[in-house]
């Protein structure tokens, strides 16, 4: 029955000491995690593509103007609307509104503007309101503000 019993004596000091180390080691990688964040973050918003909001520019069909506002997120378009749309306007130009419709389809699937298929009939109504995007887009893009 060779086993004793051995007694360590620690001294107070030592146990704060080393808690104050460890709960400051634990507040360091704490800090430095945060700073590593949001250096993340700040990427990201550099990166973006857009300013997120909604962006207008008008077309001239005939007497009318209409305004063509997108509205973008920070990487994507969400949508494209024609704010004065009559039914004065839809009369005279009967592919406006499913060309518009179209665009909205396929805009959320599309990288790029250009990317947007449509059909031979259709082309000069899309190539209107393709350039109109393109217009509201460019005060869209985060270094033309500045």
């Amino acid at each position: 029955m060779g086993t004793q019993t051995k007694i360590i004596v620690i001294k107070s000091k030592e146990i704060i000491f080393t808690g104050i180390l460890i709960v400051l080691g634990i507040l360091m990688i704490i800090f430095i995690a945060g700073m590593l964040g949001k250096n993340k973050n700040r990427e990201r918003k550099e990166t973006s593509r857009f300013i997120p909001g909604v962006y207008s520019s008008t077309i001239t069909l005939g007497e009318n103007t209409l305004n063509v506002a997108v509205t973008v997120d920070a990487d994507t378009i969400s949508g494209v609307n024609i704010d004065n749309l009559d039914e004065t306007v839809t009369t005279m130009y009967p592919l406006l509104e499913p060309a518009l419709n179209e665009i909205n389809n396929q805009i959320t699937v599309v990288d790029n503007i250009d990317d947007i298929t449509y059909s031979k009939e259709n082309q000069y109504t899309y190539i209107i309101l393709n350039q109109a995007i393109k217009n509201a887009l460019e005060k869209a893009v985060p270094n033309q503000n500045q």
